[in-house]
């Protein structure tokens, strides 16, 4: 049976993508057939050919080679800004039960599904509904990405209970370095291992060029 995972982040801006790419590239490496998926996307382009880009579904497509971008990232929105109000300004409304349909054929022809939100945990998709109701709706393990930089201890805890607080699982999560340099890194690094009930799945060092998503 193929097994999913909801892949969140204690802020917009700290590389739940570029740890989804890494993750990806683990789980591939164990000899599995790995699907990406990025419910909503904004921040596009559209090329002189027509099509749609976003640097995020880009990258998670490059690493498990999907060639059904419609199926991959069924809402994607021009403004870089938050999904709610990109979909307002669309005249779009974000249907969790279309999420779940796509997810579920991505699910038939994987292993593992990735499912990357946008945003952090209670990021907004519209008046009523919230990235968290994406995930639920989708009965997902979440794995959390935290930024590793000041204020993380407290962002990753506020998350984790909050996802805790949804009735779904912390599978695990990701030590991201989204800067240079973080001020006493092994002892937060430590604090967070004590404190978050899951196992850590990577610990990835600052790369400057990956940090989108």
């Amino acid at each position: 049976m193929s097994q999913g995972y909801f892949i969140t982040g204690t802020d917009t801006e700290i590389g739940k993508t570029h740890s989804a790419v890494e993750l990806i590239r683990l789980y591939q490496s164990q000899g599995k057939r790995v699907l990406a998926m990025k419910p909503v996307a904004s921040g596009c382009d559209i090329l002189p050919d027509g099509s749609w880009h976003n640097d995020d579904v880009a990258r998670l497509t490059a690493a498990t080679g999907q060639a059904d971008l419609e199926l991959m990232n069924p809402y994607r929105f021009l403004p870089p800004v938050s999904p709610h109000i990109a979909a307002r300004q669309a005249g779009v409304e974000i249907d969790l039960a279309r999420v779940g349909e796509h997810y579920r054929r991505l699910r038939d022809q994987a292993d593992i599904v990735l499912v990357e939100g946008a945003g952090g945990w209670l990021a907004p998709l519209s008046d009523s509904l919230f990235m968290a109701d994406l995930a639920q709706s989708l009965a997902l393990p979440v794995i959390l990405v935290v930024g590793m930089r000041l204020g993380c201890i407290n962002h990753a805890l506020l998350t984790a209970r909050a996802v805790q607080r949804s009735g779904l699982p912390l599978a695990g999560w990701v030590a991201n370095c989204p800067q240079p340099k973080q001020a006493a890194y092994q002892e937060n690094l430590d604090t967070l291992k004590r404190h978050l009930a899951a196992p850590l799945l990577l610990e990835i060092p600052y790369q400057p060029t990956d940090y989108s998503g």
